[in-house]
């Protein structure tokens, strides 16, 4: 495996991000949609196996303070190689002052609690789209 990090949205096949998402079990919408995200997001991560994108994420964040994590996804056929922990540790360095949450696809919890994420006693979400985050199993 000759693993490339990239941290810019430069010659993204936005269909393959797309796909990722999707093979990945994650929710996915028009490749549009998903351009705008990341190219308005603070920080980037791209995964490729010479020219195959098989991993993302990134983060939204004032650059200060606060950061939250969103679209990390694996390849399935690259998952449990340690490719989501470079991810999210690219992101954190990325922004070094900055607290971060983010929502875990539920089984997942345990992969961000090695990395140091802890489960909010707090954490309060609003969603458009309410009934399919619960019947996703992400709300009460």
């Amino acid at each position: 495996m000759n693993i490339r990090i990239q941290n810019t949205c430069e010659n993204i096949d936005w269909n393959e991000v797309r796909n990722l998402l999707k093979s990945a079990g994650m929710s996915y919408v028009d490749t549009e949609t998903h351009k705008n995200s990341f190219l308005n997001s603070a920080s980037v991560v791209f995964l490729f196996n010479g020219d195959l994108l098989i991993g993302m994420g990134r983060a939204i964040s004032d650059k200060v303070r606060h950061g939250a994590i969103y679209d990390v996804a694996i390849d399935p056929n690259y998952q449990g190689k340690g490719l989501g922990k470079i991810i999210i540790e690219t992101i954190l360095k990325s922004l070094p002052k900055c607290n971060f949450i983010l929502y875990a696809s539920p089984g997942k919890e345990g992969f961000y609690e090695k990395l140091g994420f802890r489960k909010l006693k707090t954490g309060m979400g609003y969603f458009i789209d309410s009934a399919r985050m619960k019947s996703k199993g992400f709300i009460e």
